[in-house]
C-alpha cells in the first residue's frame, strides 16, 4: 500500500550509484568485417573510453586493456578518435594526444612523434598505406590553434604528419572515394559554427597522395552541410539544410539531387567528430535516422527516393552504421535506456547488443513517462518540451499538494531534449519532483528557423521561453509555482543564471559549468567557440555593452534565489575562475550558495564518483532550501 509522503522525499530505487557508476556511455558503433565495435565511456573507471568488440558468436571483449583511453581533444569536445581496419585499430590516446596502432596480439605502437598536435576524424587510405585526419596544432602559444587535414604514414616510421589542406579555420570529415582517386571534406570559417554554414569540397588525389586543387560543391555561409559519405560505388552523399531542414542529398556529377524532401531533420549539430545519422546499404538505399518535432525515427530511403518508416520502439536514434545486410545504431525509448541495436535489413528484426545499464522490474515500475508539451512564450512563439510527472507507486503526496518541478535546460545551446529514458530524470521523478525537459528557441530538431531564433538574442529568447515554461506548468496545475527550479549545464547553465538574475519566477537554480561573464567568454575560451558569441549576441567588441547587459555576473545583485554551482577544475570552455567570481558575488550578499569543484574534470563530468557527489549534493541542496528539510543518504 502506498505511503503518504511529501513530494521530494519519496524513497527511490534510482540511486546516485545507478546513475553515476552502474551505467556506461555508448557511442560510435561501427561494423567491421564480421564484428561490431563501439566505444564505452565508463564512469566507474574515471570516465575511461574503451573500445569494445562483439564477435559473431555474441561474446565481447575490450580491444585495449587499461590504461589505454581512446579520446581526442580536437575542438576540446573530441569524437572521432578511432578508425578500424580488418587487422588493426588506429586511435588517439587521451593522455598524450598521439596516434597509435594496435594490431591483434601486439602492444599499441605510436605512429606520430610526441608534440603539441591533436588528431581526430580518421580515414584510412589503404591505396597509399596512410591515415587521413584532422590535425589541430597547439604549438603557437600566443595565437589560436591551427587546423589542417594531414596524412599519417602507416609504414612504422613514426614521423611527423604530411599536411594536405589548410587555410580554413576548421575541418572535418576527410573521406576518400573507394577507388582512392578523389577526396572530400568539410571546412568552415569564423564566426560560423558547423550548424551555421559549412562548405563541402571535393578534389582529386595525385599519385603521391597530394590534394590537387579542389572545388566547393555545396554549402556556404548560410548552408550547413553534415556527414559527407561515399557509397561503395563512389557516389557522394551528404546532408544539407538548404531548404530549412537537414535533408539527404546525392552528388550527381554536377548537381546535388535531393533523395527525399520533407520537414524533418536528418542531421545534427556537429559538436563532436564521428557523428553519423545514416549509412548506405549495398543496394544503394540509405538507412537513416530522422527527427520530426523532437522525436527520432528510423527509415530507409530507396534509390528512387521513397522513405520507408521502420517500426521501432525508439524515439532517440543516432550513430548509424551500415554494412552488408545489417545496420547498427544507438537508440533509446521512453521505457528503455540507451542501447546499441542491430537491424537486419532483410527481415527488419531488431536485436539489442548492449544496454547502457541493467534495468530491473523494480526500476521499471517507478518509471515516469514523458509527455510532449507545447505552449507559447509571452512574445507568441511556439515552444516545445517534454514533461515527466512525479511517479513512484510506493508513495502518494498529501492531498492538495502540488509538486516541485525542475526545468532542465540542455547545453549547446543547439542541443535538444528528448522523451527517451533518462536515468538522471528518473532520479528526480521517482523522488517526487516533476521534470520538464525544455527545447527553448535555438534547439535542434525543429528546423533551421527554430534553431536561429536565438541568433542575436541569447540571454533573451531562451530566458523568455524558460519563464513561459514555468508559467505554463503553474497554470496547468503541474507545479507548485513557489517551488520551480531551473537547472542546466554550459550554455544551459548560462540561461539558468540569466533566469535567476533577470527574472523572479524561480525558487532556486543549479548551474553546471555555466557561463556567468560574457566578456570573459569572448576573451577566454577555446578556438572552436571563440567566435560563437558573435552569432548569439553580436560582434565583439562593437557590441560590448550588450555583453555587459546580458552577463549574469553584472546583475548578481539582483539574484535572490538559492543557487548551487558545479565546476571542473580544468574546464577550457568555462574556466573555474569565471564560476568562482559568481559564487563570491552571491556569497558576499548572503545568498544561500553551494559550490562543488571537481579536480581533474573538464567541461562535463566523466568520473562516476564526481557524478554521484553532484547528484547527492543537488538533492540535499533542494531539500534544504526548497523543501525546508534536511536529507540523509
Amino acid at each position: 500500500m502506498a505511503r503518504t509522503a511529501e513530494y521530494g522525499f519519496w524513497k527511490s530505487p534510482f540511486t546516485s550509484d545507478l546513475v553515476a557508476g552502474e551505467s556506461v556511455r555508448l557511442h560510435e558503433p561501427r561494423i567491421q568485417g564480421d564484428c561490431i565495435h563501439w566505444l564505452e565511456g565508463r564512469p566507474s573507471e574515471k570516465g575511461r573510453s574503451v573500445l569494445v568488440t562483439r564477435h559473431p558468436d555474441g561474446t565481447t571483449e575490450d580491444a585495449l586493456p587499461k590504461p589505454w583511453n581512446i579520446r581526442t581533444g580536437v575542438h576540446e569536445y573530441g569524437g572521432g578518435a578511432h578508425v578500424l581496419s580488418d587487422e588493426a585499430v588506429y586511435f588517439s590516446q587521451s593522455d598524450d594526444a598521439r596516434v597509435f596502432v594496435a594490431r591483434a596480439g601486439a602492444a599499441p605502437e605510436p605512429l606520430v612523434p610526441r608534440g603539441k598536435l591533436r588528431y581526430a576524424d580518421f580515414e584510412l587510405d589503404p591505396r597509399r598505406d596512410r591515415l587521413l585526419a584532422v590535425c589541430e596544432d597547439h604549438s603557437r602559444t600566443r595565437s589560436e590553434a591551427r587546423q589542417s587535414i594531414v596524412a599519417v604514414d602507416l609504414n612504422g616510421s613514426c614521423g611527423p604528419p604530411r599536411e594536405l589542406r589548410s587555410g580554413a579555420d576548421f575541418y572535418s570529415n576527410p573521406r576518400v572515394r573507394p577507388d582512392g582517386r578523389v577526396a572530400c571534406w568539410l571546412e568552415w570559417r569564423h564566426p560560423n559554427m558547423p550548424w551555421d554554414g559549412t562548405e563541402l569540397w571535393i578534389a582529386p588525389l595525385g599519385e603521391d597522395g597530394a590534394i590537387r586543387g579542389g572545388r566547393r560543391i555545396a554549402g556556404g555561409p548560410r548552408e550547413s552541410v553534415f556527414q559527407p559519405r561515399w557509397s561503395r560505388e563512389g557516389v557522394l552523399h551528404f546532408v544539407s539544410d538548404r531548404t530549412g531542414y537537414w535533408n539527404l542529398y546525392r552528388w550527381d556529377s554536377e548537381v546535388a539531387v535531393p533523395l527525399h524532401r520533407c520537414e524533418a531533420e536528418f542531421g545534427l549539430p556537429q559538436w563532436v567528430f564521428g557523428m553519423s545519422t545514416y549509412g548506405i546499404a549495398a543496394d544503394g538505399s540509405v538507412v537513416c535516422a530522422y527527427c520530426e518535432k523532437g522525436r527520432w525515427s528510423l527509415g530507409i530511403v530507396s534509390p528512387g527516393g521513397a522513405l520507408e518508416w521502420v517500426e521501432t520502439p525508439y524515439t532517440l536514434i543516432d550513430g548509424v552504421d551500415v554494412q552488408g545486410a545489417q545496420a547498427v545504431f544507438r537508440a533509446a525509448s521512453p521505457t528503455e535506456p540507451s542501447a546499441l541495436v542491430r537491424l537486419d535489413l532483410r527481415t527488419r528484426d531488431l536485436q539489442i547488443l548492449r544496454r547502457s545499464t541493467k534495468f530491473s522490474e523494480d526500476l521499471r515500475r517507478c518509471l515516469s513517462i514523458a509527455g510532449s508539451v507545447s505552449f507559447r512564450s509571452a512574445e507568441g512563439r511556439r515552444v516545445h518540451g517534454f514533461y515527466y510527472p512525479p511517479h513512484n507507486p510506493d508513495f502518494v503526496a498529501p492531498e492538495g499538494e502540488k509538486p516541485p518541478v525542475i526545468i532542465r535546460l540542455h547545453g549547446g545551446p543547439t542541443a535538444a531534449a528528448s522523451d527517451s529514458l533518462s536515468l538522471s530524470a528518473q532520479f528526480w521523478t521517482s523522488r517526487g519532483f516533476g521534470v520538464l525537459e525544455l527545447n527553448y528557441g535555438g534547439s535542434t530538431g525543429y528546423g533551421r528557423a527554430y534553431r536561429e531564433r536565438l541568433n542575436g538574442n541569447w540571454g533573451v529568447v531562451d530566458v523568455d521561453d524558460t519563464v513561459a515554461a514555468a508559467r505554463h506548468l503553474a497554470q496547468a496545475g503541474l507545479a507548485d509555482p513557489d517551488r520551480i527550479v531551473v537547472k542546466g549545464g554550459s550554455a544551459g547553465g548560462y540561461t539558468v543564471l540569466c533566469c535567476l538574475a533577470f527574472r523572479d519566477e524561480f525558487a532556486a537554480g543549479a548551474s553546471y559549468y555555466g557561463i556567468s561573464d560574457l566578456k570573459a567568454l569572448a576573451s577566454d575560451t577555446h578556438k572552436f567557440e571563440s567566435r560563437y558569441h558573435e552569432t548569439l549576441i553580436g560582434p565583439w567588441p562593437a557590441e560590448a555593452d550588450t555583453y555587459e547587459v546580458r552577463s549574469p555576473l553584472r546583475a548578481a545583485s539582483r539574484v535572490s534565489a538559492p543557487t548551487i554551482f558545479f565546476q571542473g577544475s580544468v574546464d577550457p570552455v568555462v574556466p573555474k575562475e569565471q564560476t568562482e567570481v559568481m559564487v563570491d558575488a552571491l556569497r558576499a550578499r548572503d545568498i544561500p550558495v553551494a559550490y562543488y569543484l571537481f579536480e581533474g574534470e573538464s567541461h562535463g563530468f566523466r568520473d562516476g564518483a564526481h557524478i554521484r557527489r553532484a547528484l547527492e549534493g543537488e538533492l540535499a541542496f533542494y531539500c534544504t532550501v526548497l523543501l525546508r528539510k534536511g536529507v540523509r543518504f
